[in-house]
This record gives C-alpha cells, structure tokens and sequence, in this order.
C-alpha cells in the first residue's frame, strides 16, 4: 500500500509541475500534450513560440554566476551594456543538434557588436558538453547548469526556459527581451538579437 501511495504521490508532484508549466508557457497545450504522450523521447521541444517583451514591461536584470564546461566562472555581470544570448541545451536533444550550427554562424556574426552568446547544458556532463562543442565547432562558452541549475534558477518568476531548446536574448540591463520556445528559426533569432541592439543605440 505504501508503495502505490508513494506512485501516486509522485505522479501528482509530476502532474503538478507540468501543470505549472503549462501555465507559465506560451505554448502550453503544446507542452502538456507532449507530456501525456509518453512517447519516451525524454525531453519536451517548444513549436518555436516567439515572445517579444516592450522595455517597459521587462522585469529585473537576470542574475547569475556559474561554471562553464572548461571550468571557468562566467558571470552575467561581466557582460552589463551588451546583448546577451543564452540557449539552453544538451547534447543528445534533436532539436539542440539541428539548430547549433544557426547558433554559432549567428554567434560569429554579432561578436564585433559586443553580443555575447552562452550556452546553458541542463542536463550533461563536462565531458560530454565539451564533446558536443568539439563536434559542431561552438565559438563560445557553455555553462554546465545541470548539477545547481544557477542559470535556470536566476530567471524564477520570469519568462523561463519551458522547453528544451530554449533561446533567450538579454537587453543590454540584463532583462529577457525576447525568448524563444523550442528549435530557432535563424532569421527570426537575427532580427530579435538586431532589434535589441538597436534599443541601445
């Protein structure tokens, strides 16, 4: 008996948080639907939902120090003034693996205007992080966040990371300016980084 009372104490501790989810996102039947899917692929894709936020209405600066995968500290402070891009990630996530090359031709493209692109691995290993960098020829730096979750836990209360791939991109404050849910379109992810660098100009 107490097993079947643990099951379900369990399941609705899951249900719940999905539910949470659900509510948070922007595509939230979306990922609901996949959840009770059980098709067992292990991780729940946004559809590419596209959310802009007006200056205005952005909230506080996100806030974070961590390591990377080459066990470096990286701090969201160190880039106060530029656009930041952070994508959360792992390496054996489809989506992830199909728009890391748009990542890093985007990442290229922007470094002499200062924006400063971040990987955020939710789930690997170092090693495997590293691995994954290696094998797509990723120019900058990914956080291992899996272990304290300091990157995820830095955007708590806002427009957080509800899918995995999650793309967000940072005003020059620190503050989410658009996020994206699921795998980037590269050309809607160039006019959200070029419009956020307009705002500082």
């Amino acid at each position: 008996m107490k097993t079947a009372r643990f099951k379900n104490l369990v399941r609705f501790a899951v249900m719940g948080a999905v539910v949470a989810v659900a509510v948070t996102g922007c595509s939230s039947n979306n990922l609901l639907s996949q959840y009770q899917s059980g098709d067992n692929k292990n991780y729940i894709s946004g559809d590419g939902t596209v959310t802009e936020i007006k200056p205005a209405d952005r909230s506080n600066s996100v806030e974070f120090t961590a390591k990377t995968d080459q066990g470096t500290s990286i701090s969201r402070k160190t880039y106060n003034g530029r656009v930041v891009v952070l994508n959360f990630w792992y390496a054996s996530c489809p989506p992830c693996r199909v728009e890391a090359p748009d990542l890093a031709s985007l990442s290229k493209k922007y470094d002499s205007q200062g924006v400063q692109f971040i990987g955020v691995n939710v789930r690997d290993e170092a090693d495997t992080a590293r691995a994954f960098d290696r094998s797509f020829t990723m120019p900058y730096p990914s956080v291992v966040d899996a272990t304290d979750a300091k990157v995820q836990l830095a955007l708590a209360g806002q427009r957080g990371p509800n899918a995995t791939p999650t793309t967000m991109v940072l005003d020059q404050k620190g503050r989410v300016a658009a996020r994206v849910l699921g795998q980037v379109n590269k050309s809607v992810l160039d006019t959200l980084i070029a419009d956020t660098l307009k705002e500082g100009k």
